[in-house]
C-alpha cells in the first residue's frame, strides 16, 4: 500500500457533524419497498430501528464520486488505497425514539484504523462511532459503531473462505426476493451510489462478482422487520450484525429469527438459496 498504516492512523479522532430533519416521506417510501401497507406517518411517529439511515444522506458533488459510484477517498474517511469496499457490521444502542419531525444532529468519529492480512491479501479495517442527537439534547438517541473493510481487488486465483451452514428450524423465517427493482429503491432511499448494487457490467467485470451484491444495511433492516412484524410491540434497546458472506440478486434468500428462552434475546440471520448463513445478528429487547 502507498499510504503507510501510520498516515491511515492519523485519521483515527477525526470527527464530523452533519444536522438533518426527520420528515414523512422517507418513511412512507421505505414502507412501500418493504411491501407493509400504506399508514398515516404523522408527526411524533416513532422510526423503527434502523430507519435513520433514511437520513443524512452523503450528498457528495458528481463530481467528487470515484470509480466505484463512492465518493472520492479521503475528505472525512481516511484514503485506504485499497479498490473494494464492504460494509462488514455494526453495533447500535437505542436510547430513546427518533420522531417524524424531529431536528437532528450526528457526530461521526474515526475511532479505530487497522491492518490485516487476509486470504485474499490485505484489508484496512475502519471503524466510524455515530452519536444521534435529537432536538439539540445532550445524551445520544441512538450510539452507532460501523465496521468498513477495505479490499485488494479481486484476483483469478483468490480462495474464498469456506462457507458457513445456517442453522435450521428458526421460530421465524421470510422469504425475500431481491430484484433489480428493490435494490434500485433501496440505493435510492439511502442515496447510494456504490455500482455494486445496480450496475451489472461494473460488478461482473470490474469487482469480479456473479451478480448484483444485496446491500448489507438492506439485509439488516430486512432482519430488524422481521421482528417488527412477528412483534410489533417490540422495544429493541441493542443490535449488532455481521456480515458473513455476500448475497447476489440471482436468487431469493430468507431472514429467520429465533427468540431466546430469556424473552429479551431474539437470534437473528440471514440464509441464501443453498442454506449457507450470509449475516448474523442480535437484537436485545428491553
Amino acid at each position: 500500500m502507498q499510504t503507510s498504516l501510520d498516515e491511515l492512523q492519523a485519521w483515527i479522532g477525526r470527527t464530523e457533524t452533519v444536522r438533518d430533519s426527520i420528515g414523512a416521506t422517507p418513511v412512507k417510501a421505505l414502507d412501500a419497498t418493504l411491501d407493509h401497507p400504506a399508514r398515516p406517518v404523522e408527526q411524533g411517529t416513532a422510526l423503527p430501528p434502523l430507519w435513520h439511515w433514511l437520513y443524512f444522506l452523503p450528498l457528495h458533488r458528481q463530481s467528487e464520486i470515484g470509480p466505484d459510484g463512492h465518493a472520492r477517498r479521503g475528505g472525512f474517511l481516511p484514503p485506504v488505497p485499497l479498490p473494494r469496499r464492504m460494509w462488514a457490521g455494526s453495533q447500535f444502542e437505542f436510547r430513546s425514539p427518533v420522531r417524524v419531525g424531529d431536528a437532528v444532529e450526528r457526530t461521526s468519529t474515526i475511532a479505530d484504523v487497522s491492518v490485516k492480512e487476509g486470504r485474499t491479501g490485505k484489508l484496512v479495517f475502519v471503524k466510524v462511532r455515530h452519536e444521534l442527537r435529537c432536538n439539540g439534547a445532550t445524551d445520544p438517541a441512538i450510539v452507532e459503531f460501523h465496521d468498513i473493510v477495505y479490499r485488494e481487488a479481486r484476483r483469478p486465483d483468490d480462495v474464498e473462505p469456506p462457507p458457513q451452514r445456517a442453522e435450521a428450524g428458526a421460530s421465524w423465517r421470510r422469504e425475500i426476493v431481491p430484484d433489480d427493482v428493490l435494490l434500485f429503491r433501496y440505493s435510492a432511499l439511502t442515496f447510494n451510489g456504490h455500482r455494486i448494487h445496480y450496475d451489472r457490467k461494473y460488478v461482473t467485470e470490474v469487482e469480479g462478482y456473479p451478480g448484483l451484491i444485496v446491500h448489507g444495511p438492506l439485509i439488516a433492516t430486512l432482519l430488524m422487520d422481521l421482528v417488527r412484524r412477528q412483534m410489533p410491540q417490540a422495544d429493541v434497546a441493542s443490535f449488532r450484525f455481521k456480515a458473513v458472506r455476500p448475497t447476489f440478486d440471482l436468487n431469493p434468500f430468507h431472514v429467520n429469527g429465533q427468540p431466546g428462552p430469556d424473552g429479551k434475546t431474539v437470534r437473528l440471520f440471514a440464509s441464501d438459496h443453498e442454506g449457507w448463513l450470509t449475516m448474523d445478528a442480535t437484537a436485545v429487547l428491553r
